[in-house]
């Protein structure tokens, strides 16, 4: 029996963990019950879960992306300047 072209194998092994951890950024802030999910704060590149976008935890593109959001303990995103529990509608 052949084995597979080695590049094929890398190539699939490296998407394979990949979309695991791509699974494991977006359940982050529903991991922690004592956090929420503060939208409008995260810096550029800093964000914890995709957003409408990009598919991806760190891609926000610029700070203070209205649909970015980063896990922050419960009550505190309410005392930041712009910070909103809820994405804003419309996006």
């Amino acid at each position: 029996m052949k084995s597979a072209n080695p590049a094929v194998s890398t190539t699939l092994a490296t998407l394979l963990a990949l979309s695991a951890l791509g699974a494991q950024s977006q359940a982050f802030a529903a991991d922690k019950p004592d956090h929420e999910k503060c939208y409008g704060v995260a810096k550029a590149g800093k964000n914890d879960c995709k957003t409408l976008s990009n598919a991806c935890a760190g891609h926000a593109i610029m700070d203070n992306q209205k649909d970015a959001f980063i896990a922050l303990p419960a009550g505190t995103c309410e005392r930041i300047v712009g910070g909103s529990l809820e994405m804003p509608s419309g996006m």
